[in-house]
Order: C-alpha cells, then structure tokens, then sequence
C-alpha cells in the first residue's frame, strides 16, 4: 500500500468510526486495529488526533460539496426541484441506515464546537460553504421565476441547511426519518413555493 492510499485508508476508517461514535470517545487504536495500520504509522501522516480530525472534515467537506453540486446544478430539473431531490436523498440515506447516522459535520459540530475553536471555525467554513451553494440554487430559482426577486437567498439558505440539520437530529432521537419528512413537507408547502 502506497503512503497516500495508507493515509486514505486512516481517513476513510476515521470517518466510519467517528462518524459512529464521536470524536472523543474514538480512540486512536480503534482506528489503527481497523485500519491494520500501525500505530508508529498513524503519526507518520498526521501530528496529533486533532489533526486528524481536521483532515476527516476536510475530506469529507471536499467529498459532500461534490454530492450537493451532483444536485443543485443538475440543470435537467429546476432549482426548487434539485433542492427537493438533495432532500430526498438524504432522507432516503438516514432512512437506510435506520436513523443510527446523520451528517458527519453536524454530529461534530454538535460535539466540538464548544471544545475546540480549530475544530468550531473549520466546520463552520463548511458549512458556510455548502450555504454557498444553496444559496446560488436559490438565485437560479429566482432567475427562472420559482421564487420571488425580493428572496434573500443567503437568509434562506441558511435557514434551509439549519432546518435540514435540525431534522436529522431529531430523526437519530426519534429513530424515525417522521422529522425529516416532515421538514421537507412543510418546506414545499410553504417556504419554497413555486410561484
């Protein structure tokens, strides 16, 4: 295994278990065990666990933007209906894994953000980020007519992603996806209104 792939592997593995588990209660040798990766390796990529954590956000943050873009820029639908299919398909995506997990960025935030300013400022970025790209579905929305001229479409997108985060939350406590289903019902029903 080459250096890189060893160092995506810890990567990937991280994302699994913390993803899981958390961040703090994640031990390193829960990670290096499923890995098969040497501990003496571990430091090799990566100074200390918190930058291994920021390495797990990044990667992720990187690899789910692509998955936003996959549908807020699918010009074969409209903007509000790419929004839909985006909601969809994390639903359809908690539904699968019964509940147990949510988005790896909200759970960490939920976590750390109180802890740890590095981490705090690094998954707010992301987050700011995916609003980002909201936020421009949103403007094509109104340039296409789905929605008034006067929307503030930063104001919205962040309302949209809050409400989405908050929904997922509640579905993992609820074990039950009813919260997040009934988010993107009342969304559609009266928050974007095609016009």
């Amino acid at each position: 295994m080459t250096k890189n792939e060893t160092r995506q592997l810890l990567i990937q593995v991280g994302t699994e278990v913390i993803g899981s588990h958390g961040f703090n209660p994640t031990g390193l040798n829960t990670v290096l065990k499923t890995a098969d990766v040497p501990k003496g390796s571990f430091y090799y990529y990566f100074a200390s666990k918190e930058d291994f954590g920021l390495a797990i956000i990044d990667e992720f943050a990187i690899d789910y933007a692509d998955k936003i873009a996959f549908f807020l820029t699918n010009e074969s639908s409209s903007p509000l209906q790419r929004i839909r299919d985006y909601l969809e398909n994390g639903l359809a995506t908690i539904r699968d894994n019964q509940c147990k997990r949510g988005c790896l960025i909200g759970t960490l935030g939920q976590e750390l953000s109180s802890q740890n300013e590095t981490f705090r400022v690094r998954l707010d970025q992301v987050f700011e980020g995916w609003k980002q790209q909201f936020s421009h579905c949103l403007q094509h929305a109104i340039e296409c007519g789905e929605l008034p001229t006067t929307t503030d479409t930063e104001q919205l997108a962040e309302f949209l992603l809050s409400g989405w985060q908050g929904a997922i939350l509640r579905a993992k406590m609820h074990s039950s996806i009813t919260p997040i289903q009934a988010f993107i019902d009342i969304v559609f029903e009266n928050v974007l209104i095609s016009r």
